[in-house]
């Protein structure tokens, strides 16, 4: 269970220090970049719940390889791809992996470990997943100096096989008959729902806002999603609760810990190209560097149980995310001048309020369910984490995309404005200075917009969490129709706890 959700943690980070290079190799722009990375996301966010309910019904064990094989095959085609429309397939395909790993592979703890040893099985298995999150943008960076971009793909194989061998080996199959039924039509209308809103967000800076094709994509995913919420409401078994987002206390802690992945998944897209493109560090160094922010969310983690004990979750959220709206600010200050030692100082920041924010509040939004609704509650805790993080990539990275390329000189080459990794290599060649310190501070000056809507959007969500969320959490719900009892109630308390 470690060894995959190792693989888990590595993927969700890894591929951000690879992005400039493969950008540069493979001549992609900042929307393709965006594509590389949301596919993924997109993918995991949409079958996360129905794969969870599959392994319910056929066996978690027989349905935990296959995941695992399924993100081996993504990862083995991701690294043979030699042009961007192969990669975005790769990524998609790891996502449909993934989405069987996460949920099953918590899932089947309670079965191996009696009571008194649950407790730390999951926090082991958790510690993994997270510990993924700051050594992907190492060993990334470490492959990325000494081999080909592939190499941040072939990583995966060996922790794969592991996980693989000893689940077939070693794990009892379980089962749970009493889950709800996979719903293909729900599954159908998330992730086309989901892909119409992200493609159009991504494709707006390019096409304008106000594109017949935009418009249309966006007015079809919201009304794709609004045909998803109809359905969930009047099934008597649902596989996505949304009755439970009428409850308040949930919903504001939902609200808060998926604005904090819109944020984290956004700058983790954001910083690489800046520390590569206008600092000038190698991939290697751009992981290094990613550590204040890692190194601040772990150390915040780790000691929110404490300060949730003595001040209660409203006030730890609501300075994680007044700290978090600090350290964005202060970044959105950042000039092309200013070296790492300030970015340092905000990420550092940055991480506390993260962890701060984060862990109390998937606890407190578990806490407010009762026992019969928690799988449920989880499932949709999760599946809403995920979406916030496929949009923060995508809203963010095409701001940023449109004020770089606004950013940019009148008679700059057109290609300088797909990425500031362009800029560079067009620069390179040409022997043309003033456009890379151009293509610097437009960078910059984007990268700057993005902090700022950050850290309105984290104040925003404070003073609504100080304001509106009870001092101590009340019961949750009462129980009804589409509870469910399957593998998200472990999923929720450990995966994102954890993470």
């Amino acid at each position: 269970m470690v060894a995959s959700m190792l693989v888990l943690g590595f993927d969700m980070t890894i591929l951000n220090v690879a992005l400039p290079t493969m950008a540069g190799d493979l001549g992609a722009t900042t929307g393709q970049q965006q594509w590389m990375a949301d596919a993924y996301v997109i993918v995991f966010a949409a079958l996360m719940l129905p794969a969870g309910l599959l392994g319910d019904r056929f066996g978690r064990r027989r349905m935990l390889i296959t995941g695992l094989g399924v993100f081996l095959a993504g990862s083995l085609v991701g690294s043979l791809a030699g042009s961007v429309a192969p990669v975005v397939a790769a990524r998609a395909v790891m996502g449909v992996g993934g989405a069987l790993v996460m949920p099953l592979a918590l899932a089947v703890l309670p079965s191996l470990f009696p009571p008194a040893e649950r407790g730390r099985a999951i926090g082991l298995v958790t510690a993994a997943s997270a510990l993924g999150l700051p050594l992907g943008p190492i060993v990334g960076g470490f492959l990325l100096d000494h081999f080909w971009w592939g190499s941040v793909f072939l990583i995966n194989v060996p922790m794969v096989g592991i996980g693989a061998a000893a689940c077939a080996f070693l794990l009892p199959e379980t089962r749970d008959p009493a889950a709800p039924r996979l719903d293909a039509l729900s599954t159908a209308l998330t992730a086309a729902g989901l892909g119409a809103l992200i493609y159009a967000i991504i494709e707006a800076p390019g096409r304008g806002w106000g594109s017949p094709l935009v418009l249309a994509m966006l007015g079809g995913g919201a009304l794709l999603i609004a045909a998803l919420a109809v359905r969930e409401r009047r099934a008597a078994r649902p596989m996505l609760d949304l009755t439970l987002l009428g409850h308040r206390p949930f919903l504001l802690n939902t609200l808060a810990a998926t604005l904090v992945m819109f944020i984290l998944s956004g700058l983790m897209f954001v910083l690489p190209p800046y520390f590569q493109a206008v600092l000038g560090s190698d991939a290697f160094g751009t992981g290094l560097r990613m550590l204040p922010l890692m190194g601040g969310l772990m150390v915040a983690a780790k000691g929110t149980g404490a300060l949730t004990s003595r001040f209660g979750a409203r006030g730890v959220i609501s300075a994680g995310l007044v700290l978090l709206a600090f350290a964005a600010l202060l970044g959105s200050r950042t000039a092309v001048g200013n070296g790492y030692g300030f970015t340092a100082l905000w990420l550092s920041i940055a991480g506390l309020g993260f962890g701060l924010a984060m862990v109390p509040a998937m606890t407190a939004a578990l806490s407010t369910l009762p026992p019969d609704r928690a799988g449920s509650g989880s499932g949709l805790l999760m599946t809403v984490r995920q979406v916030g993080s496929a949009i923060g990539i995508a809203l963010l990275g095409s701001l940023l995309a449109g004020v770089y390329a606004d950013g940019l000189p009148a008679g700059a080459p057109h290609a300088a404005g797909d990425s500031v990794v362009a800029a560079h290599l067009i620069a390179a060649k040409a022997g043309d200075a003033h456009l890379a310190r151009a293509a610097d501070s437009a960078y910059v000056h984007g990268m700057g917009v993005v902090l700022l809507v950050c850290a309105v959007a984290a104040l925003a969500i404070a003073l609504l969490a100080a304001a509106l969320l009870p001092k101590a959490e009340s019961a949750g719900p009462k129980a009804g129709a589409g509870s469910g009892t399957g593998s998200g109630a472990v999923t929720g308390a450990g995966a994102d706890g954890g993470q």
